[in-house]
């Protein structure tokens, strides 16, 4: 491992500022994922600033019933948090699929939102790949794509976003807050992930030096019946192949509001509008839910060894819509 210097920040401020003093400096939350990476080479930071001490842990429900969360509250925290599971329990559900307990009491709200790619071409430093040297190529599309993307590909990226929570907090309209010298700004979750074009090396819309500070949920009165079901290749503790967020609001048979995310199928929490467009307005049914997964479906582009994905992910839809459907109807 190549050596670095460490910091420890008490202050949103100081920690930008130590971070716009050196180009090669990386924010250090709980380092489930950014320590990895340090020790395959895949990231080389020259300086560390360690976040865990600002006063961004707290978790708070607004007057209006939105939830503000900050940026270093864990992971184990935000899924415990009693009003996170009484009005988002879809984020609850992911949050405690991603990962095992020791991992969540490490890792940050802020750092989920960052992940990495679990991609074995991106780990491997030896191997090609355009998200960790662009223009290199990216092997994938032509080797292993197994678990890789079906949906917003590219030529020049196939990998998968590997967070859980992202993909709930993409179901209900989340707001990244963050800081930088230039002073704070929002960027919606729709917005937070550029798609992957000719660029997958970028793979936020954070501006350089940007400290994520927090994350904030509007009022969702839907979200309250929600759901978060994964898919993933053995029982225990393994990144998703295929998963959804949704949550359903139905009355008298008629769907009045949905909300759908899914995860694991593209290089971004997928929020699956066009599958809400068809059910909004029509019957709670498991032939509407299958049709509506099916218009979402349509814009898939398997590869190879991944078109199962399109099967798995429409049956997952119609599962967690009919499981949200009977929930109503108790």
């Amino acid at each position: 491992m190549r050596e670095f210097g460490y910091e420890r920040a008490f202050d949103v401020s100081g920690a930008v500022a130590l971070i716009g003093s050196d180009p090669d400096a990386r924010f250090l939350g709980g380092g489930t994922n950014l320590v990895d990476l340090m020790k395959t080479g895949v990231e080389r930071p020259a300086l560390l600033v360690d976040v865990r001490e600002l006063p961004l842990d707290r978790i708070e429900l607004d007057r209006d019933g939105g939830l503000r969360i900050g940026a270093t509250v864990t992971n184990s925290d935000l899924a415990a948090h009693p009003d996170v599971r009484r009005h988002y329990p879809a984020l609850a559900q992911a949050v405690l699929a991603g990962a095992s307990g020791q991992l969540r009491n490490m890792a940050t709200v802020g750092g989920n939102l960052l992940q990495r790619t679990r991609c074995g071409y991106f780990t491997d430093i030896s191997r090609p790949c355009n998200r960790r040297s662009p223009g290199s190529g990216c092997p994938a599309v032509g080797g292993e794509h197994r678990n890789h993307a079906i949906l917003g590909a590219s030529e020049h990226c196939v990998a998968t976003h590997p967070s859980d929570m992202a993909v709930a907090l993409a179901a209900f309209d989340a707001v990244i807050s963050y800081e930088t010298a230039d002073g704070p700004g929002e960027l919606p979750i729709d917005g937070f992930y550029p798609p992957v074009g000719d660029t997958p090396h970028i793979e936020t819309a954070l501006p350089p030096g940007a400290l994520i500070t927090g994350v904030t949920l509007p009022p969702a009165p839907v979200a309250a019946r929600s759901r978060y079901r994964k898919v993933r290749e053995r029982a225990s503790f393994a990144f998703a192949i295929s998963s959804v967020a949704g949550a359903l609001d139905v009355e008298d048979g008629v769907v009045r509001e949905v909300r759908l995310a899914l995860g694991a199928v593209a290089s971004m929490p997928w929020r699956a509008r066009a599958a809400e467009r068809v059910l909004v307005g029509g019957p709670a049914s498991a032939e509407a839910f299958a049709a509506a997964a099916d218009a979402e479906l349509a814009a898939a582009e398997a590869l190879p060894d991944n078109g199962y994905k399109v099967t798995l992910m429409r049956n997952l839809i119609v599962a967690v819509l009919t499981e949200l459907t009977e929930e109503v109807s108790r």
